[in-house]
């Protein structure tokens, strides 16, 4: 059928031939509908009302050219393409509606209070744009290498990225862009024998899930997802608990009053002085929104700081102080708790572990904590010398514990009596954790064993713990629903190969427990003969990790940016049950000694004479494995990303666990470049995992060999921005490693017969590390 519209123009001719008459599935008519004055709305702009972008100039020449009447033929045309042009703004909006939502908080508006600045006090670290991160890389997925994390082109990469939150979370999605290149180097003398398995790499370790909200604070990257499945009991809202506050004016006063009557020698009274109730405040978030996640024996909703104890509260406080790069007032707090728990002890007629207040074994904990990470050699020797004074404390306390709960008999315990008792077991738990760092760390003997706690019941979920209880009715409802079970239950349960259920806590006390199993497996004499302990020891660890999918669910929103989906403590557990099984084959204990005197050169020096304990075997790659998972966390996160931001987020568990793993993975990487004997294909496919986590760049800054490239790297991780001074020492130490690696291979090269890497020359001149500390 001819069409009966005329045109004057040829363009106008053909642009109706193109949208009216296309045969072809071309282009359908944009037309504007009605004639609106304003602008064209986009979809991006106002999800809510989508707008259909008509074109005005077509609706004319049709209406112009019909005499004001539109034929059939070409009103279909513009119903369809209407309609069309609907369900597509439809599902655009529907997209972003998904897109912009957060999915845990029934009540967006409420969920986070950001009307106060996170810290008051001023950080050395670059203000993140949360809100527009990733847009690139999401939509146009991009392999990185690290090198740009290494190089100044990061900061201002940095400066334009920011968090899109998602109404799903996906596992194999990520928060950044991988910081990594696939291909191996044309110069590395490996890379023709690793061509084949160029493609092979799989990501092994989870990595981060999209953000289920932006977090605008300066410190924070987006909230680490959690497992919300509905926890046990009624209905629960998801929480984010506020850190404890002080309201006023006359509460600060009243806790400087507190202070000065405890102080009875007044030994503390110009040291240690809180200059306002904003610092109070700082102090007070930082600990409970960056450290408490990590160790939460205290109890937020009943910690008042106007009614605990002075010593505990200047504790809480100065660990509060370092997370807020305070590092003056945080010593100055510290040492005011010391001299008040010490004074309150000696003024005690007859002492008794019995008689001893729960605080006293907080403020305890809390002062080890600070002088055993300080990077002070000194104030591990305090924190060594009252351990016994500590675990002391534990037994009697527990002993009273006991007595209370069979008084009780089977009764079931109020909310207040179950948060008391609570708050005690939690306690016992984070001392026994913490002691058992200081085994990994430095070789020290633990001071409390796992049989102390036989019949004790783990500790409950985080969302019970949190739980804000109405009345009485609803508490008890709560509490029978739980699933809570003994040390004992799940002690044999792993060790006969049946996954337990319990707590993210209760894992975290339970991976110490396996990791103190094999210390002391690997220190007795049998060790070698024992063959059924370690197969019971390896099944044990299969257990608890296959027990993390059991593991009890939360509902507690925990404001911290790390690359795992569940609570802080499973993915703290997970850096231990790495560490775990790398010493069921490496035992690096001159390492771990000569760390507790905190001379980066000594430490290096035993670092590089490590090379024996590395062996290659088939076991071996195990564990290479493992350490390449622990790299890969990194990796994918990226070292400059990971360096600015793990010291708030992630635990001290994370460099403490990784310095074992990295030395052995750098010594194991220096002995395939150096050894004769050739390297079998499983550790050619090892080595190029490992290596396609770096690109050329990378390589050549820090030398062209790979096994010295990681340790520098994961030394200028560690230094990058320092909480606890012990990374700032490991940071410094990895650097001498690193040199001390490529001062070998250069001795090497002038036909030198030196069996082990040494110092270099350069390296014993220098004294100072490159990054400040902040």
């Amino acid at each position: 059928m001819k069409c009966k519209s005329t045109f004057v123009r040829r363009d106008l001719l053909l642009r109706h031939d193109r949208t009216v008459h296309a045969k072809d599935g071309g282009v359908p008519l944009v037309s504007e509908v009605k004639r609106r004055a304003g602008a064209k709305t986009s979809p991006m702009t106002a999800p809510a009302k989508p707008s259909i972008a008509l074109d005005t100039a077509t609706l004319e020449q049709i209406e112009a050219s019909s005499d004001g009447m539109v034929d059939l033929e070409t009103a279909a045309m513009l119903m369809t393409d209407l309609h069309h042009k609907a369900t597509a703004a439809m599902a655009n909006r529907d997209a972003e509606a998904e897109e912009l939502s957060t999915p845990y908080s029934p009540d967006h508006t409420t969920m986070f209070d950001t009307s106060a600045p996170y810290l008051s006090t001023a950080v050395p670290l670059p203000q993140m744009p949360w809100d527009t991160f990733m847009s690139h890389s999401v939509i146009e997925p991009k392999a990185h290498s690290i090198s740009s994390s290494l190089s100044g082109s990061q900061d201002s990469q940095l400066s334009q990225l920011s968090f899109t939150s998602a109404s799903t979370v996906h596992p194999t999605s990520t928060h950044l862009p991988p910081m990594m290149e696939r291909y191996p180097s044309a110069g590395d003398a490996l890379a023709p024998a690793l061509q084949p398995m160029n493609n092979s790499m799989s990501v092994s370790g989870s990595v981060t899930p999209n953000g289920l909200s932006p977090f605008p604070y300066m410190l924070m990257g987006p909230v680490s997802p959690v497992d919300y499945r509905r926890s046990p009991g009624p209905s629960q809202a998801l929480t984010s608990p506020k850190a404890p506050q002080i309201q006023s004016d006359e509460d600060y006063d009243s806790i400087r009053e507190n202070i000065k009557n405890w102080d009875t020698e007044g030994a503390i009274r110009t040291t240690c002085n809180l200059q306002s109730c904003t610092d109070v405040n700082s102090f007070l978030t930082t600990y409970f929104n960056l450290f408490h996640h990590h160790l939460p024996f205290l109890h937020p909703e009943s910690f008042n700081p106007t009614e605990v104890s002075p010593p505990l509260l200047l504790a809480v406080l100065s660990i509060g102080a370092l997370y807020a790069f305070n590092q003056e007032q945080a010593y100055m707090l510290h040492i005011g708790s010391k001299v008040l728990v010490s004074q309150f002890l000696q003024n005690k007629e007859s002492f008794s572990s019995r008689k001893c207040p729960l605080w006293t074994m907080q403020s305890t904990l809390l002062n080890m904590i600070f002088a055993s990470w300080s990077g002070d050699a000194k104030g591990l020797e305090w924190a060594c010398s009252i351990k016994s004074l500590l675990a002391n404390m534990v037994a009697g306390n527990r002993y009273e514990l006991k007595l209370r709960s069979e008084a009780r008999e089977d009764a079931q315990p109020t909310h207040e009596e179950w948060v008391e008792d609570e708050g005690c077991r939690r306690t016992y738990y984070a001392v026994y954790i913490f002691f058992g760092m200081l085994t990994l760390t430095y070789n020290h003997t633990p001071a409390i064993s796992l049989d102390e706690f036989d019949s004790l019941e783990l500790p409950s979920s985080e969302s019970l713990w949190n739980l804000e209880v109405s009345d009485e009715h609803s508490w008890r409802e709560s509490w029978a629903a739980s699933n809570i079970i003994t040390v004992r239950e799940a002690h044999d349960s792993l060790f006969q190969g049946e996954p337990a259920h319990y707590s993210a806590f209760a894992t975290r006390v339970m991976i110490n427990a396996l990791f103190l199993e094999v210390w002391y497996h690997k220190r007795s004499f049998e060790a070698l003969q024992d063959v059924v302990t370690e197969y019971k020891l390896r099944l044990a660890l299969e257990t608890w990790e296959k027990s993390l999918d059991l593991c009890e669910p939360e509902t507690i929103v925990v404001q911290l940016s790390a690359p795992h989906k569940g609570h802080p403590l499973i993915f703290n557990a997970m850096a231990v049950y790495r560490n775990t099984r790398a010493r069921l084959e490496v035992d690096l204990k001159a390492i771990q000694e000569v760390l507790r005197y905190h001379e980066s050169y000594e430490v290096a020096a035993a670092m590089s004479t490590s090379r024996d304990k590395i062996k290659r075997s088939q076991e071996m790659i195990k564990v290479i494995q493992v350490c390449f998972e622990c790299i890969e966390i990194v990796a994918l996160q990226g070292i400059k990303w990971v360096g600015r931001t793990c010291a708030t987020n992630w635990s001290i568990e994370h460099p403490l666990c990784g310095l074992d793993l990295m030395v052995i993975l750098s010594m194991w990487l220096y002995r395939l470049e150096h050894d004769e004997e050739p390297a079998t294909e499983e550790e050619l496919a090892m080595y190029n995992k490992v290596r396609n986590l770096f690109d050329d760049d990378s390589i050549g800054i820090y030398g062209s060999k790979l096994s010295s490239t990681v340790a520098r790297l994961w030394g200028s991780m560690l230094d990058e921005v320092v909480v606890w001074g012990i990374t700032k020492l490991m940071g410094e130490s990895f650097r001498l490693h690193s040199e001390a690696l490529d001062g070998f291979q250069d001795a090497v090269a002038s036909g030198s017969s030196a069996s082990t890497p040494t110092m270099s020359s350069q390296a014993a001149q220098e004294l100072d590390i490159e990054t400040p500390v902040y």
